[in-house]
């Protein structure tokens, strides 16, 4: 009797384990680590906005940090959230630092 508790509780931990993984290594999909470089983003890309999309709010395209320097990221559709409005990343300089803002939609 006493081997039927003991693989009972075993049977119970190792069912708890997946959970307890997925549960401790989820992230929300918003964090994200704050960037901070010291050499200013190049200025903009001149992109062409493709015609309007239904349904679809567009993302202008944007320099993103790489590690090593920095790389166009070109733009792209954002599917509308309705009673929102679409605010673009952007870099923000604070004294000799550049921090990226990420976009978001706002109520």
């Amino acid at each position: 009797m006493n081997v039927w508790r003991s693989l009972s509780k075993w049977r119970k931990a190792w069912l708890a384990l997946p959970l307890t993984v997925v549960a401790l290594s989820s992230a929300p999909v918003f964090a994200q680590p704050e960037m901070i470089i010291r050499q200013a983003p190049p200025p903009l890309r001149m992109e062409p906005m493709p015609g309007a999309r239904p349904g679809y709010a567009w993302d202008r395209g944007h320099w993103r940090w790489d590690g090593r320097g920095y790389a166009w990221v070109p733009g792209h559709w954002q599917p509308v959230r309705y009673g929102a409005r679409w605010k673009p990343g952007h870099w923000q300089a604070r004294g000799p630092n550049w921090y990226w803002i990420e976009g978001h939609w706002a109520r």
